[in-house]
């Protein structure tokens, strides 16, 4: 398994723009599908986004069209930009690796490292 660290949480306004980063340990980060999940407060964890060792992408329709998800292999970093913020994204964003998968998961139960997590907090 790898070790995962998120980073580029905070506050910002609705409409504004966050960037997270997940730096994540381990010589093998190009084989690893990556995902990002978020938890609200009194709400269960939500997929968010995935991207599997070829690039290929997924998002949840509640984000499409304003969050981004990229790799670095060379930097063994994953990323989620979040563009058009709104109230409604305000959460704990976790960062998700899984070893070769068969497929891309969007769930859960897909993904066996996880990150601590970062705050998203979004005001009006």
């Amino acid at each position: 398994q790898v070790q995962l660290v998120e980073s580029g949480g905070g506050l910002v306004q609705a409409g504004g723009s966050l960037r997270l980063s997940c730096a994540a340990s381990g010589r093998t980060f190009s084989s690893y599908a990556l995902g990002w999940f978020r938890q609200a407060p009194e709400k269960e964890r939500e997929f968010v986004a995935a991207i599997s060792a070829s690039g290929s992408l997924t998002y949840a329709d509640s984000v499409k069209g304003r969050f981004t998800i990229s790799r670095d292999n060379a930097k063994n970093t994953v990323y989620l930009q979040m563009n058009s913020l709104k109230l409604e994204d305000t959460a704990v964003y976790y960062c998700a690796a899984t070893f070769r998968p068969l497929g891309l998961p969007t769930k859960s139960a897909g993904f066996n490292s996880w990150g601590q997590g970062t705050q998203v907090t979004v005001s009006s």
